[in-house]
């Protein structure tokens, strides 16, 4: 893991289509912006984890039993 110190204003660059920006610091909160294109799904952690989980289940669904 990469870790980086960047103050308010400053980006810093994914690749070279991916950005964020430093938008601001409150207190131990990191506000910052994501600039990235159109096809590049942008999510929360916990988000992606249940977008996965939903198609996984989709793509494997439980089998139900016959009566």
């Amino acid at each position: 893991m990469l870790v980086l110190s960047r103050a308010v204003g400053e980006i810093i660059a994914i690749g070279d289509d991916i950005a964020l920006h430093i938008l601001e610091l409150n207190g131990g909160q990191v506000k910052f912006g994501v600039a990235a294109p159109v096809g590049v799904n942008v999510h929360r952690a916990e988000v992606y984890q249940k977008i996965r989980r939903s198609q996984d289940a989709n793509t494997h669904p439980v089998p139900v039993p016959n009566p």
